[in-house]
């Protein structure tokens, strides 16, 4: 099957390498020094739990021009790229396009490329469960067995669902469905929104956070009040054991993440401001539309202002 990944980080350098392995004929999107290192070198991952490294004959696009056809295109990239590439895609010809990250207004981008396209689109969103970083050469990717991704669309099934499960039927690599993916994205949002604060306000330095007990204890409260503006705005918990055991169990939560942040690899798990800033902002438009107080949060955006203040 032919497939673009478009983006080369970490979280777009894996998927491809699955789709490769898979035995897909894929093309990754890549710019400058980025795209020099995949012709010179493939597509290098060191895979940090499984401790190996594997390389991946790759080929290398610049652009996405307006004839280029493929059975499946993947936009991996940060929650601020998304909105540059849409017109790139509408120009496309290519159908059947996956949205894959965090994503606070996914209805609006899907209404955004449906309109400027004139070609039939059919658009999914998903989200990748795995993390890592950028290293000189290679991308650093952390996860658990062969890799994961959440996906489902706005409006009922996938229509190109079963495009999607022969792309990964022989692959090491998990596609879970689901009916309420704007839902799933929104709840996914608060617990990454949290720790992301708490990492920052303290420069990612981990062993700090995991000392600073007062500071997960309002991450882990606020992480409770950012799924209650969600459920006086009508979005379901969505999973609903994730809500439900925050709230139950917010002194355990607090101490898995206190030996989480003195873990080694809570220091591979890059975190990017810009995008939490932009999501912070889309977020504080629900509050405001909730109405529902929030001391704990507006605490962790308090504090992490003063430390950006203080640079």
């Amino acid at each position: 099957m032919k497939v673009l990944v478009y983006g080369a980080g970490v979280l777009g350098s894996y998927l491809a390498h699955a789709l490769i392995r898979g035995g897909n004929d894929v093309s990754v999107l890549a710019r400058g020094g980025r795209a020099e290192e995949l012709e010179k070198d493939g597509l290098v991952i060191r895979h940090y739990v499984q401790r190996k490294t594997t390389v991946d004959p790759v080929r290398v696009i610049r652009s996405l021009e307006a004839d280029d056809l493929y059975d499946l295109i993947f936009v991996v990239m940060k929650y601020t790229d998304f909105r540059e590439v849409l017109p790139i895609l509408a120009g496309n010809r290519s159908s059947n396009i996956v949205l894959v990250g965090n994503n606070a207004e996914a209805r609006d981008m899907q209404n955004e490329l449906l309109e400027r396209s004139d070609a039939e689109k059919h658009v999914a969103f998903g989200f990748q469960l795995s993390g890592g970083r950028r290293e000189t050469g290679r991308m650093v990717c952390v996860r658990g067995g062969g890799g994961q991704m959440v996906l489902g669309s706005l409006d009922g099934p996938i229509s190109f669902q079963v495009l999607l499960d022969q792309a990964f039927a022989k692959a090491k690599y998990k596609l879970a469905y689901h009916n309420e993916m704007d839902a799933w994205l929104k709840n996914h949002i608060v617990p990454i929104m949290a720790l992301n604060y708490v990492t920052q306000i303290h420069k990612g330095r981990m062993k700090e956070v995991a000392r600073d007990g007062k500071l997960l204890s309002h991450a882990v409260t606020a992480m409770d009040e950012g799924f209650r503006v969600l459920e006086a705005l009508g979005y379901p918990l969505i999973p609903a054991g994730q809500a439900s055991f925050i709230r139950k169990h917010k002194q355990l939560v607090r101490l898995f993440l206190k030996i989480y942040h003195l873990l080694p690899v809570s220091r591979m798990i890059d975190g990017n401001f810009s995008e939490v800033e932009a999501l912070a902002r889309r977020f504080n438009e629900w509050k405001q539309r909730a109405k529902v107080p929030t001391p704990h949060w507006d605490e962790l955006e308090r504090q992490l202002r003063a430390k950006k203040a203080g640079e």
